[in-house]
Protein backbone atom coordinates (compact mmCIF):
# COMPACT_ATOMS: atom_id res chain seq x y z
CA UNK A 1 0.00 0.00 0.00
CA UNK A 2 1.39 3.35 -1.03
CA UNK A 3 1.96 6.26 1.34
CA UNK A 4 -0.81 8.34 -0.32
CA UNK A 5 -3.32 5.58 0.27
CA UNK A 6 -2.28 5.33 3.94
CA UNK A 7 -2.73 9.12 4.42
CA UNK A 8 -6.23 9.04 2.90
CA UNK A 9 -7.23 6.14 5.10
CA UNK A 10 -6.01 7.93 8.24
CA UNK A 11 -7.65 11.27 7.30
CA UNK A 12 -11.13 9.84 6.58
CA UNK A 13 -11.79 8.64 10.16
CA UNK A 14 -10.76 12.02 11.51
CA UNK A 15 -13.38 13.72 9.35
CA UNK A 16 -16.03 11.26 10.52
CA UNK A 17 -15.28 11.98 14.18
CA UNK A 18 -15.95 15.69 13.68
CA UNK A 19 -19.06 16.81 15.65
CA UNK A 20 -22.10 18.70 14.35
CA UNK A 21 -20.86 21.98 15.85
CA UNK A 22 -17.36 22.91 14.97
CA UNK A 23 -15.38 25.59 16.77
CA UNK A 24 -15.97 28.03 13.95
CA UNK A 25 -19.73 27.30 13.96
CA UNK A 26 -19.90 27.88 17.73
CA UNK A 27 -18.07 31.18 17.33
CA UNK A 28 -20.51 32.33 14.65
CA UNK A 29 -23.54 31.27 16.73
CA UNK A 30 -22.15 32.99 19.80
CA UNK A 31 -21.71 36.21 17.83
CA UNK A 32 -25.27 35.97 16.49
CA UNK A 33 -26.81 35.34 19.91
CA UNK A 34 -24.71 38.09 21.47
CA UNK A 35 -26.30 40.49 18.99
CA UNK A 36 -29.80 39.11 19.62
CA UNK A 37 -29.37 39.32 23.39
CA UNK A 38 -28.04 42.87 23.15
CA UNK A 39 -31.10 43.92 21.11
CA UNK A 40 -33.48 42.20 23.53
CA UNK A 41 -31.71 43.87 26.46
CA UNK A 42 -32.15 47.28 24.84
CA UNK A 43 -35.84 46.52 24.19
CA UNK A 44 -36.44 45.38 27.77
CA UNK A 45 -34.67 48.48 29.11
CA UNK A 46 -36.78 50.77 26.93
CA UNK A 47 -40.11 49.16 27.81
CA UNK A 48 -39.14 49.07 31.47
CA UNK A 49 -38.38 52.81 31.38
CA UNK A 50 -41.78 53.45 29.75
CA UNK A 51 -43.44 51.57 32.59
CA UNK A 52 -41.45 53.70 35.01
CA UNK A 53 -42.61 56.87 33.27
CA UNK A 54 -46.23 55.71 33.36
CA UNK A 55 -45.85 54.87 37.04
CA UNK A 56 -44.60 58.37 37.87
CA UNK A 57 -47.33 59.98 35.76
CA UNK A 58 -50.10 57.89 37.31
CA UNK A 59 -48.85 58.52 40.83
CA UNK A 60 -48.76 62.27 40.18
CA UNK A 61 -52.25 62.29 38.67
CA UNK A 62 -53.53 60.11 41.51
CA UNK A 63 -52.15 62.49 44.14
CA UNK A 64 -53.63 65.51 42.36
CA UNK A 65 -57.04 63.88 42.05
CA UNK A 66 -56.91 62.76 45.67
CA UNK A 67 -56.27 66.35 46.72
CA UNK A 68 -59.15 67.58 44.56
CA UNK A 69 -61.38 64.81 45.89
CA UNK A 70 -60.59 65.70 49.49
CA UNK A 71 -61.31 69.37 48.74
CA UNK A 72 -64.64 68.42 47.17
CA UNK A 73 -65.42 66.22 50.16
CA UNK A 74 -64.77 69.11 52.54
CA UNK A 75 -66.89 71.35 50.34
CA UNK A 76 -69.71 68.79 50.41
CA UNK A 77 -69.45 68.55 54.18
CA UNK A 78 -69.68 72.32 54.47
CA UNK A 79 -72.77 72.31 52.24
CA UNK A 80 -74.29 69.60 54.41
CA UNK A 81 -73.70 71.57 57.62
CA UNK A 82 -74.96 74.74 55.96
CA UNK A 83 -78.14 72.98 54.86
CA UNK A 84 -78.73 71.81 58.42
CA UNK A 85 -78.60 75.44 59.50
CA UNK A 86 -80.95 76.35 56.63
CA UNK A 87 -83.38 73.70 57.80
CA UNK A 88 -83.22 74.93 61.39
CA UNK A 89 -83.90 78.50 60.24
CA UNK A 90 -86.78 77.24 58.10
CA UNK A 91 -88.25 75.53 61.13
CA UNK A 92 -88.09 78.85 63.02
CA UNK A 93 -89.92 80.59 60.17
CA UNK A 94 -92.54 77.84 60.21
CA UNK A 95 -93.01 78.35 63.93
CA UNK A 96 -93.55 82.08 63.33
CA UNK A 97 -96.01 81.19 60.60
CA UNK A 98 -97.94 78.89 62.92
CA UNK A 99 -98.28 81.75 65.40
CA UNK A 100 -99.49 84.04 62.61
CA UNK A 101 -102.03 81.41 61.57
CA UNK A 102 -103.34 81.20 65.14
CA UNK A 103 -103.56 85.00 65.26
CA UNK A 104 -105.23 85.05 61.86
CA UNK A 105 -102.72 87.59 60.51
CA UNK A 106 -102.90 86.83 56.80
CA UNK A 107 -100.52 89.63 55.89
CA UNK A 108 -97.86 88.26 58.22
CA UNK A 109 -98.44 84.76 56.85
CA UNK A 110 -97.84 85.99 53.29
CA UNK A 111 -94.68 87.80 54.36
CA UNK A 112 -93.33 84.70 56.10
CA UNK A 113 -94.14 82.49 53.06
CA UNK A 114 -92.24 84.86 50.79
CA UNK A 115 -89.37 85.00 53.26
CA UNK A 116 -89.22 81.19 53.36
CA UNK A 117 -89.22 80.86 49.56
CA UNK A 118 -86.48 83.46 49.14
CA UNK A 119 -84.42 82.05 51.99
CA UNK A 120 -84.51 78.49 50.67
CA UNK A 121 -83.72 79.60 47.12
CA UNK A 122 -80.77 81.71 48.21
CA UNK A 123 -79.28 79.54 50.94
CA UNK A 124 -80.25 75.95 50.22
CA UNK A 125 -77.83 73.88 48.15
CA UNK A 126 -78.88 72.05 44.99
CA UNK A 127 -78.85 68.79 46.93
CA UNK A 128 -81.08 70.29 49.61
CA UNK A 129 -83.55 71.76 47.12
CA UNK A 130 -83.66 68.54 45.12
CA UNK A 131 -84.38 66.56 48.29
CA UNK A 132 -87.01 69.15 49.24
CA UNK A 133 -88.88 68.40 46.01
CA UNK A 134 -88.67 64.66 46.69
CA UNK A 135 -90.11 64.86 50.23
CA UNK A 136 -93.26 62.89 50.94
CA UNK A 137 -95.88 63.48 53.61
CA UNK A 138 -94.37 60.88 55.93
CA UNK A 139 -90.98 62.64 55.98
CA UNK A 140 -90.08 65.21 58.61
CA UNK A 141 -87.23 66.85 56.68
CA UNK A 142 -85.35 66.67 53.37
CA UNK A 143 -82.67 64.70 55.19
CA UNK A 144 -85.10 61.79 55.42
CA UNK A 145 -85.00 61.33 51.63
CA UNK A 146 -83.09 58.10 50.90
CA UNK A 147 -79.45 58.61 49.91
CA UNK A 148 -79.90 62.36 50.18
CA UNK A 149 -76.60 62.81 52.08
CA UNK A 150 -74.69 60.97 49.31
CA UNK A 151 -75.53 63.81 46.95
CA UNK A 152 -73.11 66.09 48.75
CA UNK A 153 -70.17 63.84 47.91
CA UNK A 154 -70.86 62.72 44.33
CA UNK A 155 -68.04 64.73 42.78
CA UNK A 156 -65.68 63.89 45.64
CA UNK A 157 -66.38 60.17 45.29
CA UNK A 158 -65.85 60.27 41.52
CA UNK A 159 -62.49 62.04 41.93
CA UNK A 160 -61.36 59.71 44.69
CA UNK A 161 -62.41 56.65 42.68
CA UNK A 162 -60.42 57.88 39.68
CA UNK A 163 -57.50 58.62 41.99
CA UNK A 164 -57.63 55.06 43.30
CA UNK A 165 -57.80 53.66 39.77
CA UNK A 166 -54.73 55.62 38.71
CA UNK A 167 -52.92 54.57 41.87
CA UNK A 168 -53.60 50.90 41.12
CA UNK A 169 -52.53 51.44 37.51
CA UNK A 170 -49.32 53.05 38.74
CA UNK A 171 -48.71 50.11 41.08
CA UNK A 172 -49.22 47.74 38.16
CA UNK A 173 -46.74 49.76 36.07
CA UNK A 174 -44.28 49.57 38.94
CA UNK A 175 -44.64 45.78 39.11
CA UNK A 176 -44.29 45.43 35.35
CA UNK A 177 -41.24 47.71 35.36
CA UNK A 178 -39.66 45.54 38.06
CA UNK A 179 -40.38 42.47 35.93
CA UNK A 180 -38.59 44.04 32.95
CA UNK A 181 -35.66 44.87 35.23
CA UNK A 182 -35.52 41.19 36.18
CA UNK A 183 -35.47 40.26 32.50
CA UNK A 184 -32.58 42.68 32.02
CA UNK A 185 -30.66 40.99 34.81
CA UNK A 186 -31.21 37.60 33.20
CA UNK A 187 -30.09 38.96 29.82
CA UNK A 188 -26.95 40.28 31.51
CA UNK A 189 -26.23 36.76 32.76
CA UNK A 190 -26.75 35.44 29.22
CA UNK A 191 -24.35 38.04 27.82
CA UNK A 192 -21.81 37.06 30.43
CA UNK A 193 -22.13 33.34 29.66
CA UNK A 194 -21.91 33.91 25.92
CA UNK A 195 -18.88 36.10 26.51
CA UNK A 196 -16.98 33.36 28.35
CA UNK A 197 -17.69 30.60 25.83
CA UNK A 198 -14.32 31.21 24.17
CA UNK A 199 -12.48 30.76 27.48
CA UNK A 200 -13.15 27.03 27.53
CA UNK A 201 -10.56 25.08 25.60
CA UNK A 202 -12.60 21.99 24.73
CA UNK A 203 -15.43 22.06 22.20
CA UNK A 204 -17.91 20.10 24.39
CA UNK A 205 -17.55 22.62 27.21
CA UNK A 206 -18.04 25.52 24.81
CA UNK A 207 -21.10 23.84 23.32
CA UNK A 208 -22.57 23.12 26.77
CA UNK A 209 -22.14 26.71 27.98
CA UNK A 210 -23.55 28.01 24.70
CA UNK A 211 -26.67 25.82 24.91
CA UNK A 212 -27.25 26.74 28.56
CA UNK A 213 -27.05 30.41 27.54
CA UNK A 214 -29.54 29.89 24.72
CA UNK A 215 -31.99 28.06 27.01
CA UNK A 216 -31.83 30.88 29.59
CA UNK A 217 -32.25 33.42 26.79
CA UNK A 218 -35.36 31.67 25.46
CA UNK A 219 -36.90 31.33 28.94
CA UNK A 220 -36.29 35.01 29.71
CA UNK A 221 -37.73 36.08 26.35
CA UNK A 222 -40.86 33.95 26.79
CA UNK A 223 -41.32 35.43 30.26
CA UNK A 224 -40.80 38.96 28.89
CA UNK A 225 -43.59 38.53 26.34
CA UNK A 226 -46.00 37.56 29.13
CA UNK A 227 -45.49 40.98 30.79
CA UNK A 228 -48.12 43.53 29.63
CA UNK A 229 -46.94 46.46 27.55
CA UNK A 230 -47.27 50.00 28.95
CA UNK A 231 -50.77 51.46 28.82
CA UNK A 232 -51.37 53.24 25.52
CA UNK A 233 -48.14 51.90 24.00
CA UNK A 234 -48.00 52.39 20.24
CA UNK A 235 -44.70 51.71 18.49
CA UNK A 236 -45.77 53.70 15.43
CA UNK A 237 -46.16 56.86 17.52
CA UNK A 238 -42.41 56.89 18.17
CA UNK A 239 -41.76 57.10 14.46
CA UNK A 240 -44.22 59.84 13.70
CA UNK A 241 -47.01 57.40 12.80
Amino acid sequence: MSEETIEKVTEEPKKQKKGIFSESAIEVLVAIFLGITALLTAWASWIGSLHGGNQATNYTKSNNLASEGNSEYNSGLQDYLSDIMVWNTYCEYEFEKDIAVVEGDQEKIAIIDEKIDNYLAQNGSDVFNDAWNKMTDDMDSPFDVPNMADGYYVTANELLAESQRLLEEGQADNAHGDAYNLVNVIYSVVLFMLGIVGIFKTLPCRTAVFFISVVILLCATIYMFTIPMPTGFNLASFFGG
